[in-house]
């Protein structure tokens, strides 16, 4: 048996194990005071093939273009006494958004201002917040701040801790949490424990993978990238790499590559190793090891998922799309995607369904666990 069956072998048996940790999901959004004037009804939930947004639709971002889908949104409503306040500064709080149906759902819309929705309601972070990103346990927010910075910080938007900062010229994206407690067992077989956050950086066009201590002042260093040890392997890219999303106990982590259109799966279960699953874009990976990404399909972007890791069956569970449907995560439990549209935020099941729609809110979608 080849090396790399035998750790789908054992990937296959710690994800059975690990369903207990929920995975950390969210969506960065739009303008959660979204104009009334441009807002439909909302009560009307619009199949896969019926949807009519509001703006065109557009191709799906790579990771150095994600900071600009949620960093120019237009300001939230306050009075105009405020209007030119900068957004790391508090000001009124702004209109409620035309469609918000987020309340109970662990859903949450981050937009590139300092509001976040997140259940139903609107939060004043009290500075920029893009890519917005939630630990396993739901307690804490991971974001990339107005400064390009990373930050964490509580749910209410208090106690921020600056985790590193941005070397100039470098745009850092889409961070997300690594996080691994191991058992009694698990530590006398040299399992550490994990707690890390993994983002993009880009430098000059240079996309790499980085992770770093989800601690104050931490050093963050390159991912490694290694192959299973499968004979003629050839090397991953290192570069071209993004849209890191962790998902499962283990902290195994699924990202894209811009240049060869490829997703990859990277384990760390007991060394790191890792190979390219299908074709696609903007990777989610549910704790038990299923994928939700993007293909274009006719001239728009579809959502496959992919069960299994790295040999299982895909579907494109948006047969009917004629808009483009981008930037999916999974529900904590796997049985809900989130995913955008051109002129708002909508969930349906994972097996496949009709997509409701769920804010008008525009932007990355998430779940908090």
């Amino acid at each position: 048996m080849s090396a790399r069956a035998r750790l789908r072998r054992s990937a296959a048996v710690a994800f059975v194990s690990a369903v207990t940790a929920g995975s950390a999901l969210l969506l960065t959004a739009c303008d959660p005071s979204a104009d009334a004037t441009a807002a439909k009804s909302g009560s009307a939930a619009p199949s896969a093939g019926t949807g009519s947004p509001s703006a065109p639709a557009s191709a799906a971002p790579s990771a150095s273009a994600s900071a600009s889908t949620t960093a120019s949104p237009s300001a939230p409503a306050s009075p105009s006494s405020s209007a030119s306040a900068p957004a790391d500064r508090p000001s009124a709080t702004p209109t409620k958004a035309a469609l918000n149906l987020t309340k109970g759902t662990g859903l949450t819309i981050s937009n590139g201002t300092r509001y976040v929705v997140m259940d139903g309601k609107v939060v004043d972070f009290g500075t920029v917040v893009r890519d917005l990103a939630w630990s396993p346990d739901g307690k804490h927010a991971a974001f990339i701040d107005g400064n390009g910075n990373l930050e964490t910080a509580d749910p209410d938007g208090s106690h921020k801790v600056l985790v590193a900062k941005a070397p100039s010229g470098v745009t850092w994206s889409h961070p997300t949490w690594q996080v691994f407690t191991p058992t009694a067992n698990e530590s006398l077989s040299d399992l550490k424990a994990k707690n890390n956050l993994l983002f993009t950086a880009d430098d000059h066009g240079a996309l790499r993978l980085f992770g770093v201590p989800a601690q104050a002042g931490a050093t963050p260093q390159p991912l490694r990238l290694g192959t299973f040890s499968d004979d003629n392997v050839k090397p991953l890219p290192e570069t071209g790499n993004q849209w890191l999303n962790a998902g499962g106990r283990f902290g195994s982590a699924a990202y894209a590559n811009k240049n060869d259109g490829q997703v990859y799966l990277r384990d760390e279960y007991l060394r790191q190793q890792g190979a390219a699953v299908s074709k696609g874009s903007q990777p989610d990976l549910s704790d038990e090891g299923d994928l939700v990404f993007v293909r274009s399909v006719g001239g728009h972007d579809h959502l496959f998922t992919k069960t299994g890791g790295y040999n299982g069956p895909e579907r494109d569970i948006t047969p009917k799309a004629t808009v483009d449907y981008t930037e999916p995560v999974f529900s904590p439990d796997g049985a809900t995607i989130a995913f955008r549209a051109p002129d708002g935020i909508y969930t349906m099941p994972a097996k496949g369904g009709t997509p409701k729609k769920v804010s008008d809110t525009v932007g990355l979608p998430a779940f908090r666990g």
